[in-house]
């Protein structure tokens, strides 16, 4: 701590334990673990100095940005020290000519789109949280959001970052230049390694310019079956919508009842949100197209959102879905697997039934363009007979998506939430691969240790999801 005081001042480096008990934990509460010390520092050079303190020390390191996370990434290590983004918030360059923009990690997703909107420009991946996380966790992440069905997730609007590497190296990865690539692609791997590799402190992001029309359409059904049907029959007939978002029963009342209220049906069983943008011909063409589909797989209701300020109340609503949960019980957990979009209408109900059998609170929520699920299951963590229960019902949701062709994760990261699970993807040979490279840039495993990768032993106090009560040895 002493070290951190003369590097930073005392004002950024916080210690006392009313402090630290803000860092033991991100949005996912089934991890904890208190920080020895968390550092507060403003530019990549005192990135740097704390990095290298570290490595003098022993001492494992953290990376966290707005603690929005759902798989346990930004946990600390036992012993170890978070490394506080937060402060490092400015938007160093805006260029409207070549659309870009040079931001640090701690600028909140919204407020990016909001500094460039007045140059008709927008930064276009839309986490839910995007009014609270910041895109340097964002990078972490690879973060998705609604909006990433036709625009891509943040991988696709990345060009290059400047990070601060495991031994207090700061490398340049990527170019600035849309297009321009030259040797190895060590931006890729650095992107969506959830802070295991390096410490991102500067990014260079692309924008778009935003659309000539937007329209937002709103179809409502009395089953979630008819309602993922009119999904896979959209894309099928080739029209991409820029969001395809889909809500059940339980969350909009979640919504309702909450200040994200939104409007949705009280009577309806399943909506799907839908958001066209483009040329105001082929936005006019393809809603029409869209609406026939929702006609023809039985939709009772289909709603055009008025104007903008309809268009926004919808998508608050949609956005601050898990916000509404807590409504429901103290604590949440968010699955994230992906399945094809043809098998929506199989797996939902059997997400449901596990639930049911366990006698647990489901409400489902998610990118269904994507089959991106987000089963949100509202408990207590308190109680620890339920918590067990959550767990079981994670296992079981996870080997459910995998059993019809799904992904591990669609946008949320492995974190220590499904480390535990990734031999059920990857062979022993992959986990090899990506053990060599995770070593090649952080040999030490001072940063971040115990994430993403299977680690036999580690962090005892801050177990794997694989690892809790309840779930499989």
């Amino acid at each position: 701590m002493q070290e951190l005081e003369r590097l930073l001042g005392r004002e950024r480096c916080l210690s006392g334990p009313g402090q630290l008990v803000a860092y033991e934990c991100d949005a996912l509460t089934h991890f904890k673990s208190v920080p020895v010390a968390v550092a507060l520092p403003q530019t990549t050079e005192e990135v740097q100095e704390v990095v290298r303190a570290c490595v003098r020390l022993g001492v494992p390191f953290t990376p966290r940005g707005a603690g929005t996370g759902l798989s346990g990434g930004a946990i600390p290590a036992p012993g170890g020290i978070v490394i506080e983004l937060s402060l490092m918030k400015s938007i160093l360059v805006v260029d409207v000519e070549n659309r870009l923009a040079v931001v640090q990690p701690g600028v909140v997703n919204a407020h990016l789109s909001t500094e460039v909107g007045e140059h008709g420009l927008a930064y276009a991946p839309d986490p839910s949280s995007q009014i609270v996380c910041t895109l340097g966790g964002n990078v972490a992440e690879n973060s998705g959001g609604p909006h990433c069905l036709k625009h891509g997730a943040t991988t696709n609007h990345i060009l290059a970052m400047r990070c601060v590497m495991p031994d207090g190296e700061i490398m340049d990865l990527g170019s600035p230049v849309a297009g321009g690539s030259a040797g190895l692609d060590l931006r890729g791997v650095m992107l969506g390694s959830e802070g295991t590799l390096g410490i991102v402190t500067e990014i260079t992001c692309r924008l778009v310019p935003m659309p000539e029309r937007v329209e937002t359409l709103l179809a409502t059904f009395d089953t979630m079956a008819a309602a993922c049907s009119s999904v896979s029959k959209i894309i099928a007939a080739g029209i991409i919508p820029s969001a395809l978002e889909a809500l059940d029963d339980r969350t909009i009342a979640a919504v309702e009842a909450s200040v994200f209220r939104a409007g949705y049906p009280a009577d309806a069983t399943a909506v799907i949100l839908v958001e066209l943008d483009g040329h105001p011909a082929q936005v006019a063409a393809e809603r029409r197209r869209i609406e026939a589909i929702f006609q023809d797989v039985g939709a009772i209701g289909i709603e055009a959102a008025k104007d903008a300020d309809h268009a926004q109340a919808l998508w608050k609503g949609r956005k601050g879905a898990f916000g509404a949960m807590g409504r429901l019980a103290p604590d949440l957990y968010v699955q994230d697997a992906v399945v094809p979009r043809s098998k929506l209408p199989e797996v939902l109900p059997r997400i449901g039934e596990i639930c049911d059998e366990l006698g647990l609170q489901l409400a489902n929520v998610f990118h269904a363009g994507e089959g991106n699920l987000h089963p949100n299951i509202s408990y207590d963590g308190r109680n620890a007979q339920e918590v067990e229960r959550v767990v079981e019902a994670g296992r079981r949701i996870i080997d459910l998506c995998l059993s019809v062709g799904g992904a591990l994760s669609g946008e949320h990261g492995i974190g220590l939430e499904k480390q535990g699970f990734m031999h059920l993807v990857f062979s022993a040979d992959d986990l090899e691969t990506m053990s060599r490279v995770r070593a090649a840039f952080n040999p030490g495993e001072l940063l971040n240790p115990g994430k993403v990768l299977p680690t036999p032993g580690a962090c005892a106090e801050v177990k794997p999801l694989h690892q809790l009560p309840g779930a499989p040895s």
